[in-house]
């Protein structure tokens, strides 16, 4: 009987190297200096490139379509049996202790931006692979390792793929946590553009207020710029919300005014409540001013409707489900100045009872038609799951209860992994449940010891799936 987690033990030396240097690449999207060859920009396209030479140096079979998505292949049969991952990261933002595309080894943890996600557990299931695979272990399935380059964003490589290769009949993703995510709720992202105001006396004006940097990150930090006579208990309201816990405000005098800059916690969206959201908090402060009409609308529209507010009670679009739970919402990219745009990106993970546009209808309603305007940014993605029976989800808890001695027991999350492109596609690991979640913030890290038992689940699980 195979010994998984001792086969694991014996590529850790060049499964860290392998892991270093994909994690020393920027792969964020950059559209700003895309190109032809590099649709996304360079860094995602080199990621790419570097995790298909590994396979290809180990010998097996790969493809590059376009720079924005890859392929390991092995095996052969009838059915195709899929992996998912992806090498793009968010942006790195403030915050790290280190410089978080120079890999640092610390306390048994490497950190990184992307070894949590999606790196670390994209390089534990290759391994995986691969050992299958040196094993000589018998395959009757063709699988596809299949890399994506745009999981962060808009799916730009995995749906380009779909388009041009055979679609998996089944598989799972290494882009979460264990032991199984079977169930994601839908996500999408809602642009809230404020109507112009009319003009009326003001002692401030506000002139621009900013945070954010996706869609998908509750914001760390946000900035916004006041001209006018600077009130004088300002510096009092400042150092109050400066004595809040997480918060951190500074302030500076401009040639005609004040800029005043919060710094909270940045998170995933999927869970807005690990974050601090820094605009939110910004603009609670600032909503008592006397600001012009169209800066109080729409400072007093988030301070009022989504401060502190991660289920959405505030903006009327709160909605429980017995199976997937909560909705939640989570406000991110802002954008404020008084001749250009002012609008809200506001994150939303719904669970199946609710659409899209059940939420624009709520919002309006709330905020008024008269003030902003409501709509989809990009697409929605629809409510995913697969029942606890079916025999994947079913052979994936058996091999983590055996691998860990835990229980294990379906999950649904506000998360969005590419599990969800397929009918029959779930997540699966790397994170470990009692593991600190810190995809999406600044100090991110993976366990290696846990990378390492992730190599041995995965190829156990393979191993049976592919069979």
């Amino acid at each position: 009987m195979t010994n998984w987690q001792d086969e694991a033990e014996k590529i850790r030396p060049q499964l860290l190297s392998d892991l270093k240097t994909l994690l020393a690449i920027d792969s964020s999207r950059d559209v700003a200096h895309q190109t032809d060859e590099f649709p996304l920009g360079p860094g995602p396209a080199k990621a790419l490139q570097a995790m298909l030479a590994i396979a290809k140096r180990d010998g097996f079979d790969t493809l590059n379509v376009d720079n924005v998505a890859g392929r390991i292949a092995y095996g052969t049969g009838d059915e195709i049996f899929g992996l998912f991952g992806h090498m793009d990261v968010v942006p790195a933002g403030p915050g790290w202790d280190t410089d978080p595309f120079t890999p640092v080894e610390k306390n048994g943890r490497l950190y990184a931006r992307g070894s949590s996600d999606d790196k670390g557990p994209s390089i534990a299931a290759y391994y995986a692979l691969k050992m299958v695979r040196d094993m000589g272990l018998p395959v009757n399935k063709r699988i596809h390792f299949i890399i994506g380059t745009d999981e962060e964003s808009a799916w730009v490589g995995i749906n380009r793929y779909l388009e041009k290769e055979p679609t998996p009949d089944f598989g799972f993703s290494p882009d979460a946590e264990f032991p199984i995510i079977n169930g994601e709720k839908g996500i999408a992202t809602f642009a809230i553009t404020f109507k112009p105001q009319p003009a009326a006396p003001s002692a401030l004006t506000l002139t621009k207020f900013t945070a954010g940097l996706r869609v998908n990150m509750v914001p760390q930090s946000a900035t916004a710029t006041l001209s006018g006579k600077v009130p004088a208990d300002l510096a009092s309201l400042i150092s109050k919300k400066d004595q809040q816990p997480g918060i951190t405000v500074s302030s500076e005098p401009t040639a005609d005014g004040i800029a005043i800059t919060l710094i909270g916690k940045g998170a995933h969206a999927q869970e807005p409540k690990d974050g601090i959201n820094a605009a939110t908090h910004l603009a609670a402060l600032l909503a008592d001013l006397d600001l012009d009409p169209a800066g109080h609308a729409y400072v007093q529209a988030i301070a009022a409707h989504m401060h502190e507010d991660s289920r959405g009670h505030l903006l009327g679009i709160n909605h429980t489900d017995n199976l997937m739970g909560e909705l939640t919402a989570s406000p991110d990219l802002f954008a404020y100045s008084p001749n250009g745009e002012q609008s809200v990106m506001l994150n939303v993970r719904y669970p199946q009872g609710v659409t899209p546009d059940q939420i624009i209808a709520a919002i309006t309603k709330t905020l008024g038609a008269a003030n902003v305007s409501v709509e989809v940014s990009g697409h929605a993605q629809a409510p995913h799951y697969v029942p606890s029976d079916d025999p994947l989800v079913k052979t994936l808890l058996d091999v983590y209860e055996k691998h860990t001695g835990q229980p294990g027991h379906e999950q649904v999350i506000g998360g969005g992994t590419y599990g969800r492109i397929i009918k029959r596609g779930v997540a699966f690991g790397a994170l470990m449940p009692d593991a600190e979640n810190v995809m999406h913030q600044a100090n991110e890290y993976m366990s290696i010891d846990s990378l390492i038992q992730a190599v041995a689940i995965y190829a156990d699980a393979i191993s049976r799936l592919a069979k």
